[in-house]
């Protein structure tokens, strides 16, 4: 974490071998996987098809914001039933669900500005069916952080998220497409050792 610079700081960074305790991410479907990260489901993993080495190459830091441009012919919304921490239940046709841990996505999109993967806690952001230009308006307040302070967007800070929607949401963990079935992520506090830059 931190990792940033030229190929000598790093090494400078891993030698050091300065460490800091941070949350896992327990995700159960099909079956159980773990993420650092960030999983996504639903339009995202149309987007993760489209989502081409040589685009990434060449789009670099907007690289997903041309795949989801290719993808919007297949946009559909989700009849999702969203359940925060065994409590808040919401009923919500939905574009997106994005379970994060960290604050940044897709090669650097900062979908969780403030979040702390060390806090105990996921960040929750549920994209609700909006019309063309709303999704567009909401992309760009996306590459500027700034998504979480109107109502395009439904967010949350919680322990445990179910979700199960109609169809089923392909979701990935960090990136790797894993099924689309039911899917309950639930954080596991600061059960990892990771190497971080000394401040």
């Amino acid at each position: 974490m931190g990792l940033m610079g030229d190929i000598n700081a790093i090494i400078d960074i891993l030698q050091a071998r300065a460490t800091a305790r941070i949350d896992l991410v327990r995700m159960t479907s099909q079956r159980t996987r773990y993420f650092v990260n960030a999983s996504s489901g639903g339009f995202s993993g149309v987007v993760d098809e489209k989502l081409t080495p040589e685009i990434k190459i060449s789009w670099g830091p907007l690289a997903y914001l041309r795949s989801a441009a290719a993808a919007i012919p297949e946009l559909h919304a989700y009849r999702t039933t969203v359940t925060f921490d065994d409590a808040e239940r919401l009923v919500v046709d939905l574009y997106n669900v994005i379970v994060i841990n960290g604050r940044f996505v897709a090669g650097g999109l900062p979908i969780a500005p403030q979040a702390d993967p060390s806090d105990g806690l996921l960040d929750a952001v549920l994209v609700p069916k909006r019309s063309a230009a709303e999704l567009a308006l909401l992309a760009a307040e996306i590459l500027l952080g700034k998504h979480l302070s109107g109502d395009a967007v439904v967010f949350r800070r919680v322990k445990k998220i179910s979700v199960r929607s109609q169809p089923g949401m392909w979701f990935n963990a960090d990136g790797e497409l894993v099924g689309n079935g039911p899917t309950v992520f639930q954080v596991l506090p600061r059960a990892l050792d990771f190497v971080v830059k000394q401040r």
